[in-house]
């Protein structure tokens, strides 16, 4: 017999009743606020032709790699579930047949943020009473299926359905941005705006970093061989992304390292490495001196700057390989924020007209670095817990160790930072309730008055990512 599938209309609150009752009312003042996703990795193909989503495997698994990454720790290979390897040796292309195997293995993510937020999913957006396993396998694949080939289900009408005020999608440096000037022709009036992420062109240690160099020069009419030129026609490249919608700058870095060499330093660090000479240490160098360039260009441009440091990426080298980047083999790493940020902060520190904000995957840095130094430099914000930390737990966690000594004021409020359009309500909620009840606990505890507590939770929800990302 099916298991129902039920939401707690109370879940994630604090178990003590006074605690609870006072995140309800809470709760209630910011429920139905507009959602703000100011920074993710929807792609916006989705949104310029408006085309139906295809089939529940290839939007709510495939692109997911936390679902990917832990069935692989159980021994479920990426072939049977429908990953092509590059080598072109076989793979389960059977849809239904890759559905069932998840539902067979969607008890591996009892207790995980994947589980929380695919139940939200699976109720809220399509309307299943009933838990995913083996049994209601293909009920749920037919009701999704049948679902999308409603016009109800198309994205623009889910956008709006979902009441995203503004979607920032993620490209590379190279990116012609087409679906985004498609989206502005096309006279629909939902917002969805990119973001610049340059590490295609900034990151010597990627295997096509030269002939990315040579591509920027191509689109920029710079002379992308010599320092100069490679950083006019990064500012291009900048204005390019700004004339299509964004506000803000990525940029995904193994440390938080920065640097600030003097010019003749810089033009032989660039030749060094663009001509094959690199040292050992050179990449790393170059990484932390793109760093402070691209802050001192957010100082005139004024883009705001996202750093998301500390993840070792694609670990597994032989699934790299077989499989390509983004499959799920990314692991945090330690990260040194005050020693690592210093040059970038000794230049551009006490500047309030420029804003960086932080992300980690290293929660022993929150209280001892990250939440210091965003109580003290102007340009600093934190944002919220990230990626491995993007749970009911790791938001505790975040907001205990860092508001002590930041403040609210130096935080950013929400971002979803997803590939999983479908999601994005269901990530919003846990992060508003998960907000609720520890403003709720501040509360009950003697810490803050309620109506600090109500005026909070708004500017948690809606208002400080609005300004933190100039939206």
């Amino acid at each position: 017999m099916p298991q129902p599938l039920l939401l707690d209309p109370e879940r994630f609150f604090p178990a003590e009743p006074t605690a609870r009752n006072v995140a309800k009312r809470l709760f209630a003042k910011i429920v139905h606020l507009p959602y703000l996703s100011p920074h993710g990795h929807a792609d916006p193909a989705w949104f310029a032709s408006n085309a139906a989503f295809g089939d529940a495997v290839s939007l709510l698994l495939w692109p997911d790699h936390y679902l990917l990454r832990l069935l692989v720790s159980q021994g479920v290979t990426l072939e049977r579930l429908g990953v092509q390897p590059r080598d072109g040796a076989p793979f389960d292309a059977d849809r239904r047949a890759i559905w069932r195997r998840f539902a067979e293995h969607y008890r591996l993510f009892r207790g995980t943020p994947s589980r929380l937020w695919l139940d939200h999913v699976f109720a809220d957006v399509f309307g299943i009473k009933v838990r995913l396993d083996q049994q209601t396998a293909d009920l749920y694949f037919d009701t999704i299926e049948a679902a999308l080939r409603d016009p109800a289900f198309r994205p623009r009408a889910l956008f709006e359905r979902f009441g995203v005020e503004v979607l920032a999608t993620t490209e590379g440096a190279l990116d012609p941005l087409c679906h985004h000037r498609a989206i502005q022709e096309s006279g629909w009036r939902g917002r969805v705006i990119t973001t610049f992420r340059p590490d295609d062109v900034v990151d010597p240690d990627r295997e096509d970093f030269v002939a990315n160099l040579r591509r920027l020069g191509e689109l920029t009419g710079e002379d992308t061989s010599h320092w100069s030129g490679y950083l006019t026609a990064l500012i291009a490249r900048r204005a390019f992304f700004r004339a299509h919608g964004a506000t803000a700058t990525d940029h995904g870095h193994p440390t938080p390292r920065t640097a600030d060499l003097a010019d003749a330093e810089a033009r032989s660090l660039f030749d060094r490495i663009l001509r094959g000479h690199a040292e050992p240490g050179d990449a790393e160098l170059f990484r932390a001196q793109m760093l402070t360039e691209m802050a001192q260009m957010a100082c005139d441009d004024g883009m705001v700057m996202q750093l998301h440091a500390g993840s070792w990426r694609n670990h597994n080298p032989w699934l790299l390989r077989r499989f390509g980047r983004d499959m799920g083999a990314d692991i945090p790493t330690r990260s040194d924020y005050v020693g690592g940020l210093k040059p970038l902060l000794d230049r551009v520190g006490m500047r309030s007209d420029f804003t960086l904000i932080l992300f980690t995957l290293d929660e022993s840095t929150y209280a001892r670095e990250l939440a210091p130094l965003a109580g003290h430099y102007p340009c600093l914000r934190l944002g919220p817990a990230w990626w491995f930390h993007d749970s009911p737990e790791g938001m505790l966690r975040f907001r205990r160790q860092t508001i002590e000594t930041a403040g609210f004021y130096n935080t950013v409020g929400f971002n979803d930072d997803t590939r999983a359009f479908l999601s994005i309500p269901a990530r919003h909620d846990l992060a508003r309730r998960i907000d609720c009840a520890y403003l709720a606990e501040l509360v009950a505890t003697g810490r803050l008055e309620e109506d600090e507590a109500a005026e909070l939770a708004i500017d948690l929800a809606y208002n400080l990512a609005k300004l933190a990302y100039r939206l």
